[in-house]
């Protein structure tokens, strides 16, 4: 295997969806040498147009549930659509990225002999019955549910990630990533912080599923990708998994009422019934990725992040592009 420090040639897989196109900045910035691979099922070149001219990024569209065959480092696996109005629309593909984009990229990088992270997600734990989550709970999912798909495909594909380690001894990291927000959020992916946004900017009803009493964690994406490239950088005795997350909890209401505040909105509060198996707490416990990943925690102040979001979304919908 060639010496490749400092310099590294990183595939991304899902690289211009929200998350990886942030994380195609870093890489970047770092001096790396960086594939972006993605269908642009949610993923938008808007995310990565201005990093196009640099001659340490490639572009590639490509579905991860067919073979690649690249010669890189480190794989970042983030491909799959993550928001349920996105993942729900066809299951069963939502099923094939997470289950065959798994094998395909971790026989690509047992051919190359590269290291590979799994960007997993705290649905693994389900509507969980211990609170806060921590990595030893093996969750309480429906395996038949509208959400099964997005689910247990990520749950099938940690099974892969730690048999593939167990089998071939391949160098894996496994993130499971807790609700992320910022800039470059799509804008109907239906989460409740873009939808929170872009309800109370254009002046909307601002929808509330149930009682809104529902609780999440919600971490600034610059304080995610921090955590994800930190794990990246540890030792092979520690794959993961770990959940990467900002503690601070907020019900539905809370974070509504943040957002017509920071806006300045006149909107109103609807309420909706509460879709099937909507978890009714989520919060990681962040103990192990605080022992393991230098001393990480999220800095980003609920409304600080909020602020930024804001902005980005305000220019995009007052702007020339589609929203």
């Amino acid at each position: 295997m060639r010496q490749y420090n400092p310099s590294k040639r990183i595939l991304v897989t899902g690289g211009a969806g929200f998350l990886g196109s942030h994380l195609c900045d870093r890489l970047i910035a770092a001096g790396h040498d960086v594939l972006c691979v993605d269908n642009f099922f949610t993923g938008t070149k808007r995310n990565i147009e201005h990093l196009l001219p640099s001659p340490q990024f490639e572009l590639m569209r490509h579905d991860v549930t067919f073979p690649l065959y690249v010669e890189v480092d480190e794989i970042f696996n983030l491909a799959c659509p993550a928001s349920p109005i996105h993942y729900q629309h066809d299951p069963v593909q939502t099923t094939k990225t997470s289950v065959h984009g798994a094998i395909n990229m971790l026989g690509l990088a047992k051919r190359v002999r590269a290291k590979i992270l799994q960007a997993s997600t705290s649905e693994v734990y389900g509507d969980p019955e211990i609170h806060p989550q921590v990595e030893q709970y093996w969750g309480r999912v429906n395996p038949i549910g509208i959400r099964s798909c997005y689910d247990e495909g990520k749950r099938c594909a940690e099974t892969l990630f730690f048999d593939y380690h167990r089998q071939h001894k391949l160098r894996i990291k496994v993130a499971r990533i807790f609700n992320t927000y910022g800039p470059r959020m799509h804008t109907n992916d239906g989460r409740v912080v873009s939808n929170f946004i872009v309800q109370a900017l254009r002046g909307q009803d601002i929808t509330i599923y149930g009682d809104g009493s529902q609780t999440r964690s919600f971490c600034y994406v610059d304080d995610l990708i921090e955590a994800m490239l930190r794990l990246m950088a540890t030792g092979d005795d520690f794959p993961g998994p770990v959940n990467i997350g900002n503690p601070g909890e907020f019900s539905m209401l809370e974070l509504a009422e943040k957002v017509i505040e920071l806006t300045g909105s006149r909107s109103k509060l609807v309420r909706m019934p509460l879709p099937a198996d909507d978890p009714k707490q989520r919060r990681p416990d962040i103990s192990l990725a605080q022992e393991h990943l230098g001393g990480w925690t999220p800095r980003t102040q609920l409304d600080e992040g909020l602020g930024k979001t804001i902005a980005y979304f305000d220019q995009l919908l007052s702007g020339t592009q589609a929203a």
